[in-house]
């Protein structure tokens, strides 16, 4: 069971930094990811990172803002998000699988069967 915190209201230009705790199993087997649903539009693969911690990926909107890492010792996911925008607003997802986290390759939410409850991001103009 993922719970997500960390999210809040920020003005533009600040940072959040986002937390996903697994409960049960050993996420170390896992690739993990992060996703986000902004207000009507479709759900959006934001970051993600293979199982040992070593491979990242990010969606282009994000590229050079946000770092996605873990501490598999804890069980958990990180996303830091700096120099947020207005569109970065939106509910926050963690999800882990089995599918590989590959530089380049799209993050999609297909590959991954198994996602948290959200925290939301609010980011102020």
């Amino acid at each position: 069971r993922f719970v997500e915190s960390g999210g809040g209201l920020v003005q533009s230009g600040g940072s959040l930094r986002l937390s996903c705790a697994n409960s049960g199993s050993s996420l170390d087997a896992y690739a993990a990811a992060w996703f986000r649903r902004a207000p009507g539009k479709e759900r959006e693969g934001v970051a993600c990172v293979n199982a040992g911690g070593g491979v990242t990926n990010y969606a282009e909107s994000v590229k050079g803002r946000f770092t996605v890492s873990r501490d598999n010792a804890k069980n958990t996911v990180f996303l830091q998000m700096n120099d947020l925008k207005p569109e970065d607003t939106g509910a926050y997802f963690c999800a882990a699988d089995y599918t590989p986290c590959l530089a380049g390759r799209a993050i999609v939410s297909e590959d991954y069967n198994y996602f948290g409850q959200g925290t939301q991001v609010t980011v102020s103009s």
